[in-house]
């Protein structure tokens, strides 16, 4: 007999492990015909004693197989059989082995049997045979399909059925195209035909079908294909084994939309726009119609004035933020983004913000009797696209109603369920937290943004030395606004003070930290101080400053980041003398288009410690123009500041546009990007004074001269047509001249000012500061600066690196010749 050997898995050796097989030919009636070597070692019995034995004596039971539908059904002969079944040895031992049996078709039309037998080594006591396979292959809690090299199926167990509601009968002898067609099924034959080529399982292959037995309702499928080969190595057919994963993959497709909605909802700060990310998210990941409205206090930034629980009938009411559809252009909205939406009482809307509950209706009841009778256009709209199906989930944070977010199938989708309303809320819920962010952002923006313009200045008043013109834009940043700020001070003598600032930071403290430091300006320049003594001064009083808000680290970080820039104009003189702390500097245009930048020193930002400032004199001609700014108009991540005062420069290179224009102009270039910080422009046009409207002599330092003094100014005013000052004008001048002869030294300069007001100014070479004092009864003297605050609107002292000046200002109703 011969030996043979086969390839065949079993328990605990690995597919591909080559055995050895024993080989044995039986006749139609079931005896021993022929015995193999192998035959022998495996059995115990020697061929001669094996050859003639009725075959089933050698079985522990031989009913397995003779019941098999292969020796029981002619029809069946083809087929063969293979199982597991127990060996009697010739010692009395049992044996388990794998037993195949295939027909061997004789010249006569007879039969006879090859049989060959597989020790099963790994589990010498295997407690199952051929119809114990069959039960666990039958019985298996997972579909299970076989089929053959055409893929048509041919073995099928109920749990297959179970899933998929395809009776067994539709399925046997078809392919899994002929059963669901479509693409999914063609591509799971495609893989089954890679497996029957290659013969490399495939595991885990995921499909998605529609059931015959529920068309609307779609179900995912894991399955996983081997193929089936017989003991020549033949291929015999394909085996699948599939698991119902609908539940497991709509639990991922949950967590799928709930992890895009942490990137694509609140992207932004805009309560608004928040609201369109939820809508279109939501549509066809949840609904067909999605609408989102708000509260119309929080679209504001305010806190809602409605709670949940406690409406008491009232309802709040709401602006559409968000509205999306599968339809293009959104026919089903009765209103659009930013329009005002009713809310129906009594309704679902009402009953969700009462209860804070969501709302869920499968099947939209449109019958009459329901709170849609009392809606019509609503009912219209249903009816006419098909809405079917309704949620409305509320969308509260802290217990405040933010609004409601309401979800709408149409058509043919399938109604929802409450798997749908628990992934509504989820999503809901992560958009309150940024539209609850976002609302705070836009209410403490919009405090910044009204704190710093009422500490900005509400009208510029250049008077007679300058036409100014101002913009600032804030930046467009989740930071809110920052410390910019700009001034136009009127000074003694028509001389003006220009002014631009800028803060470090944003929010509501760089802009009281702005507010200070505005005020600190103001005060030093009613001082009359140079440029670069006020920044001294303002630099020392932001240190002072600091020391005082030590536990308060972001506000000394604001205030030691601040950076200014201070000019004085004078119009009699066309002079401007300035002074920078750390800022930008000025751009000025002459009047025939050129751009200049003075060479003006740096200096270090304002609180920074060890500064020291230096002030620049320049002239500057009658109808140019000069541009004040701060780096937010100027600097980008992209473009570095040089380029951008070019730029600046450019576009103000026509200095005979009206200054708003030039304004305009100058902000018209951002327009294509997002401001990156706080941008400011102060434009000012300086004038000069004309000669007419100025007097000046130089008196000797003697006390006879008071009196000429006073015919001085007599006779100007009268050719200015202002005798009506005359009387306090002399006394003005009588006071202020002789103040200068007697604690004064050298030469006197008397100069009159005709301007808006009427200035009266006398110098002299001493630095001392007459000071205004109430005299007692008995004293002689001492009320002459008194009597002169008395008479004047304004009285103040100026220095110089010569001296002093003292001034008095008195008001005119006679307008300029």
């Amino acid at each position: 007999m011969a030996r043979a050997r086969d390839t065949m898995p079993h328990a605990g050796q690995e597919a591909g492990h080559t055995v050895d097989t024993a080989t044995a030919v039986v006749d139609a009636h079931g005896v021993v015909v022929a015995w193999g070597r192998e035959a022998e070692r495996l059995s115990g019995f020697p061929a001669a004693e094996a050859i003639g034995l009725f075959a089933g004596r050698l079985l522990v039971d031989p009913e397995v197989v003779l019941r098999a539908p292969a020796f029981t059904d002619r029809r069946r002969w083809a087929d063969g059989w293979t199982g597991i079944v127990g060996l009697h040895r010739r010692d009395g031992t049992p044996l388990d082995v794998y037993l195949r049996v295939s027909p061997l078709t004789e010249r006569d039309g007879g039969v006879r049997w090859l049989v060959t037998a597989t020790e099963m080594t790994a589990v010498p006591s295997w407690p199952m045979n051929g119809a114990g396979v069959r039960a666990l292959l039958t019985g298996a809690p997972i579909g299970i399909a076989v089929r053959d090299t055409d893929l048509r199926c041919t073995w099928v167990n109920d749990a297959l059925a179970l899933q998929d509601g395809i009776p067994r009968e539709k399925r046997l002898g078809r392919r899994l195209t002929e059963v669901l067609p479509g693409p999914e099924a063609e591509s799971v034959e495609a893989v089954m035909r890679l497996v029957l080529q290659s013969g490399k399982p495939q595991v885990d292959h995921e499909y998605r079908a529609w059931m015959p037995a529920k068309p609307q309702q779609e179900h995912a499928f894991s399955t996983s294909f081997f193929r089936l080969d017989d003991a020549d190595g033949r291929t015999l057919g394909i085996c699948a084994m599939s698991v119902d994963v609908t539940d497991r993959q709509r639990a991922r497709e949950r967590l799928a939309v709930l992890s895009e909605a942490s990137t694509r909802i609140g992207t932004t700060l805009e309560v608004m726009r928040t609201g369109q990310e939820l809508a279109d998210l939501a549509v066809a990941r949840i609904a067909d119609y999605v609408t989102v409205d708000l509260a119309e206090s929080v679209t504001q930034g305010e806190d809602s004035l409605a709670r949940l629980g406690s409406t008491n009938g009232h309802v709040p009411a709401f602006r559409r933020a968000g509205v999306a559809s599968i339809r293009e252009g959104v026919p089903e909205s009765l209103w659009s983004r930013g329009e005002t939406v009713p809310v129906p009482a009594p309704s679902p809307f009402t009953e969700v913000l009462a209860s804070g509950e969501s709302h869920l209706e499968p099947v939209l009841d449109t019958s009459r009797g329901t709170w849609l009778d009392r809606d019509h256009e609503r009912l219209d709209k249903i009816r006419r696209y098909g809405m079917h199906s309704l949620m409305i989930v509320p969308i509260h944070a802290r217990g405040a109603v933010l609004g409601v977010a309401v979800f709408v199938r149409v058509g043919d989708s399938l109604p929802f369920e409450a798997d749908d309303l628990r992934l509504a809320e989820e999503l809901v819920a992560r958009a309150a937290l940024s539209l609850e962010n976002a609302r705070r952002y836009v209410r403490e923006r919009a405090a910044a943004l009204v704190l710093q313009r009422n500490l900005l200045p509400g009208r510029l008043i250049g008077g007679v030395a300058v036409d100014v013109a101002s913009h600032y834009v804030p930046a467009d940043t989740q930071h809110g606004v920052g410390g910019d700020w700009f001034d136009v001070i009127p000074l003694s003598g028509a001389r003006v003070a220009l002014v631009v600032g800028d803060v470090v930071g944003h929010g509501i403290n760089a802009a009281a930290t702005m507010g200070r430091l505005r005020a600190a300006v103001h005060t030093l320049a009613n001082m009359d101080l140079c440029p670069d003594e006020l920044l001294a001064h303002l630099d020392d009083t932001i240190s002072r400053l600091d020391v005082e808000d030590g536990g308060i680290p972001e506000r000394a970080a604001a205030e030691s980041g601040a950076t200014c820039l201070y000019a004085v104009y004078d119009p009699a003189t066309r002079r401007c003398t300035m002074a920078r702390a750390g800022h930008p500097p000025p751009v000025v245009i002459s009047p025939e288009g050129q751009v200049s930048i003075p060479d003006l020193p740096a200096g270090l930002p304002l609180g920074v410690g060890q500064a020291s400032f230096e002030a620049v004199e320049v002239e500057l001609p009658e109808g140019c123009v000069v541009a004040f700014y701060t780096d937010g108009l100027v600097e980008t991540r992209d473009q570095d500041i040089d380029a951008g005062i070019s730029r600046l420069g450019a576009v103000l290179a026509r200095p005979d546009r009206p200054l708003d224009e030039l304004c305009t102009a100058a902000f018209d270039t951002l327009a294509a990007r997002a401001l990156e910080d706080d941008a400011t422009l102060l434009l000012a046009r300086p004038h000069a004074l004309m000669p007419s409207q100025i007097a000046t002599w130089d008196l000797p330092n003697d006390p006879v001269v008071v009196a000429h003094a006073r015919n001085l100014a007599t006779t100007q005013l009268t050719g200015w047509g202002l005798e009506a000052l005359t009387a306090t004008t002399e006394l003005i001048v009588s006071e202020l001249v002789t103040n200068a002869v007697r604690h004064g030294a050298g030469p006197i300069t008397l100069r009159l000012i005709r301007h808006e007001v009427l200035v009266c100014e006398v110098t002299d070479t001493s630095d001392s500061v007459p000071r205004l004092r109430h005299a007692r009864p008995t004293d002689e003297g001492g009320r002459g600066l008194f009597l002169v605050g008395q008479m004047s609107s304004r009285r103040g002292t100026r220095h110089s690196p010569t001296g002093k000046t003292v001034w008095a200002e008195q008001e005119i109703n006679v307008p300029l010749p």
